[in-house]
């Protein structure tokens, strides 16, 4: 809740995860921090020309990759134009961090189908039959110009489809028997309103620099100021509309979600009750309590942690079976990985047509 990101920030935050099969892959990553670790790494060494990492001996082509990145680049274009593209935060471009959340989910799914071996999990003979027909259908959306350009054929696309589920199937396995018990005062979400008096500003690559030491004292007049006004009963929306640096004023939010001075002061508050200022490290801030149990959002967020834990779980098992595989990553290759920037090339169909037909599997298991 500190406050609402630019859409730039919420863009990137949403590429870390658009692309990944499960949350929280940083596998990649790893890979490459782990260079001078104990686990066993070799960087651009015995590599085919198109092979951008091995793990074990199961590799990931370039192919793949070109067929992930490029369906989440179009998706990511339908929505908020070409002109995404122009855009970097702190420091970062999106299409960089697009490449490395994709790189990355693939790695897991690739991981996952060693797990797999791991607990004789296999796909059934009808999942089968779904990836392929799931594969005959990407396949026959794609032009004979972006088959070329992306160098795929059906088979290709039917393994990857195959990989992706296994995937899936072994996430599903390992949760299986996660089903907690969440209670409402765990799980309890209040809606408040909020005037929040930033005290930092945005450099050109669209990183925080704090304040002077004397605008900071300028912003913590301002939320006093605000704080009297609101206390001496002025509406305490229109206060909001004066002085607040958040075009979200409402907001709804359990424990854990935000930063703990904020949870703590908002938790301590009754209904259409008022806070004090509130620090945070981005600014100031004055809550008033809305509802201090909103049930429609508890029940929500009770969804939220059970996901949560279940992914708690899997990391744990997963992070365990990973630590010690060979990982290979061609550092060359992968530098000279680029989006196709080609208008011909529009195909976006790939994850859509995966849960067309894997979908009503998964919801029936």
């Amino acid at each position: 809740m500190a406050v609402k990101k630019n859409m730039l920030a919420a863009l990137f935050m949403t590429a870390a995860a658009c692309a990944a099969l499960l949350s929280g892959c940083q596998y990649i990553e790893s890979m490459k921090q782990e260079k001078d670790a104990k686990t066993r790494v070799v960087l651009t060494v015995g590599f085919d020309d198109d092979e951008i990492f091995r793990i074990e001996k199961s590799s990931c082509r370039l192919a793949e990759l070109m067929v992930y990145l490029t369906n989440t680049k179009n998706r990511y274009e339908n929505v908020y134009g070409e002109e995404i593209w122009d855009a970097s935060y702190e420091g970062e471009t999106l299409e960089d961090n697009i490449k490395e959340t994709v790189l990355a989910s693939i790695a897991r799914v690739k991981a996952m189908n060693l797990l797999a071996t791991k607990y004789n999990i296999t796909l059934s003979t009808d999942e089968q039959q779904k990836a392929q027909q799931a594969a005959s259908e990407y396949f026959s959306s794609l032009s004979e110009h972006e088959r070329g350009l992306l160098n795929v054929n059906e088979e290709l696309i039917k393994s990857m489809y195959v990989e992706y589920a296994l995937a899936g199937k072994v996430y599903g396995h390992l949760i299986a028997d996660i089903n907690p018990e969440i209670s409402d005062d765990e799980a309890r979400t209040i809606t408040v309103q909020h005037i929040f008096i930033k005290t930092y500003t945005l450099n050109e690559n669209g990183e925080q620099i704090p304040y002077s030491k004397t605008a900071k004292e300028n912003a913590y007049k301002r939320a006093q100021e605000a704080l009297e006004r609101a206390r001496g009963g002025d509406e305490f929306t229109s206060l909001v509309a004066e002085y607040s640096d958040d075009s979200s004023p409402t907001v709804s939010f359990g424990k854990g979600d935000v930063e703990s001075a904020i949870e703590e002061a908002a938790f301590n508050l009754g209904t259409d009750e008022i806070s004090g200022i509130v620090e945070t490290s981005q600014g100031y801030h004055i809550i008033k309590c809305i509802n201090t149990f909103n049930r429609d959002e508890t029940d929500r967020n009770k969804i939220k942690i059970i996901e949560k834990r279940r992914t708690e779980v899997f990391n744990e098992e997963y992070s365990g079976f990973v630590e010690g595989l060979t990982k290979n990553f061609n550092e060359e290759l992968w530098e000279s990985v680029s989006f196709i920037d080609d208008d011909k090339v529009v195909t976006d169909s790939f994850f859509e047509i995966y849960h067309k037909y894997f979908d009503a599997e998964e919801e029936k298991d």
